[in-house]
């Protein structure tokens, strides 16, 4: 399979149909940029499943959602409850990676998502050949920020060109 292009329609279009987020590297204090984007998707309709094996341990919660230790784990709790893990976030060094890329080939995500700074050739070669749409070095947040109309506002160029301000979100 050929490498997902980092286009505008495709970001979109993994933005609107991944409503279910496994966030692995969640942490619980507010001001971490993976909380910070966590809690900016959870206001706009997005499910947040935090995965932190230490919060986890400690049968903790982070934004109100129960912490899982691993994906495979989160799916798990998810599917018993007719749920599933759409995308899987992640807030780790590149070289975690590629046990979290089969963690999400395991479960059947649509998505792997690498933050930015985050890159990882090998394990976004093997989420693609399984089928899995890829993301490197990208802001979940701030993508949905500038594709939705977040950005706008501030005078921020999103590349979106539009005379049409959103009135509300489109979901």
């Amino acid at each position: 399979m050929s490498r997902t292009p980092d286009t505008i329609s495709t970001l979109r279009d993994l933005l609107t149909r991944c409503r279910t987020l496994a966030v692995v590297g969640l942490s619980p204090q507010w001001h971490r940029p993976s909380y910070f984007a966590a809690k900016y998707m959870q206001a706009h309709g997005y499910r947040i499943v935090p995965v932190n094996p230490v919060v986890a341990r400690e049968g903790g919660q982070i934004l109100g959602e129960t912490a899982y230790a691993g994906v495979a784990e989160a799916a798990a709790a998810l599917a018993a409850q007719g749920a599933k893990i759409d995308m899987v976030d992640c807030f780790r060094k590149s070289e975690d990676i590629p046990p979290l890329a089969e963690e999400a080939i395991a479960i059947g995500a649509q998505c792997l998502w690498l933050q930015l700074g985050v890159l990882n050739e090998e394990a976004v070669r093997r989420a693609e050949s399984a089928g899995l749409r890829t993301v490197q070095n990208r802001c979940v947040k701030i993508e949905h920020a500038r594709l939705f109309g977040g950005l706008g506002w501030m005078g921020v160029n999103t590349q979106v060109i539009s005379a049409k301000r959103l009135r509300q979100l489109p979901y």
